[in-house]
């Protein structure tokens, strides 16, 4: 009995720090974040005004507030969706398939993820830009005297796909990494029995590789999906500041322009407690959706 009393009072000064800290750096700010987006402020100023919900009312009037969802919701589908997919795609190849230079594609797959945004950004705008882009160079090529360059960081139909292919080229190496790791614990003798039994590897890769892979492909996703918003703002921050006329504005990027850039405190904050909510509503979904059994071997 004694020993179980000690083991507890052990167990909670040991988690006491880390569980004040998170209630101090985590739990106080986000209820300082749903309270303050009652209230209309200027800047960082301590005059305030208690509007109650008319910041929330204002938001899903406000045009550009709708724009920046929709380009929220387009990098998380698609940007998500390729990673993932060509992460697996990746992942698979070099941990089933023998090859020269196996180990140099791992290499330079993995190395965008090392890099910082501010790095990447760079790179993106050598790729993309308009005068002296990698890609309007390699098309000149083909029609040196009549081509016209393609803005595809100012063109308002362009920007966003440009974006989302700069996040997934950024992020495949990463989540191809964890998948490997997963892979390589798969029995050898389970291919070898599916050989046997005349299953091409296409077939393995959905009966085997697939099912056994499938916890952490769930882990990585509801992170990876969460995570998206985040990397967005980064990147769109260095890289466009969100035009072209806010063309390529998520929702962190228009709380940070309304909060910061236009002393719209409140405003600001109203749009962090939605992307909160909408990030928590988001997880619970694709846990939800993406459930299975635990397939063992």
């Amino acid at each position: 009995m004694k020993n179980s009393k000690e083991k507890k009072r052990f167990i909670i000064l040991g988690l006491l720090p880390t569980f004040l800290l998170y209630i101090i750096f985590e739990i106080y700010p986000t209820i300082n974040v749903f309270k303050d987006s009652l209230y209309k402020t200027g800047g960082l100023s301590g005059n305030k005004t208690f509007v109650g919900l008319d910041n929330f009312k204002i938001l899903f009037k406000d045009p550009n507030f709708v724009k920046a969802f929709q380009n929220t919701i387009f990098l998380i589908v698609v940007v998500t969706i390729f990673t993932i997919f060509s992460a697996i795609i990746f992942a698979s190849v070099l941990t089933r398939e023998n090859f020269a230079g196996r180990n140099i594609f791992r290499i330079i797959l993995y190395i965008p993820n090392i890099l910082s945004i501010a790095v990447i950004a760079s790179i993106s705008a050598a790729v993309f830009g308009m005068d002296q882009g990698l890609i309007n160079g390699f098309l000149r090529l083909f029609n040196p005297d009549s081509y016209q360059n393609i803005p595809f960081l100012g063109d308002r139909n362009l920007v966003m796909y440009s974006i989302a292919f700069a996040m997934v080229w950024q992020a495949i190496g990463y989540y191809m990494v964890m998948y490997m790791s997963t892979m390589s614990q798969i029995p050898e003798q389970l291919y070898e029995a599916a050989n046997l039994d005349g299953a091409g590897k296409v077939r393995q890769f959905f009966d085997i590789t697939l099912p056994l892979t499938w916890q952490t492909i769930r882990t990585t996703l509801t992170f990876y999906i969460i995570s998206n918003i985040n990397i967005a703002f980064q990147l769109i921050k260095a890289l466009t500041g969100g035009g072209p006329d806010g063309a390529s504005l998520t929702l962190l990027n228009y709380q940070y322009d309304q909060a910061y850039t236009n002393s719209a405190f409140g405003y600001g904050l109203a749009i962090g407690v939605v992307v909160f909510l909408f990030s928590f509503v988001l997880a619970a979904i694709v846990h939800k959706t993406t459930k299975r059994d635990v397939v063992q071997y």
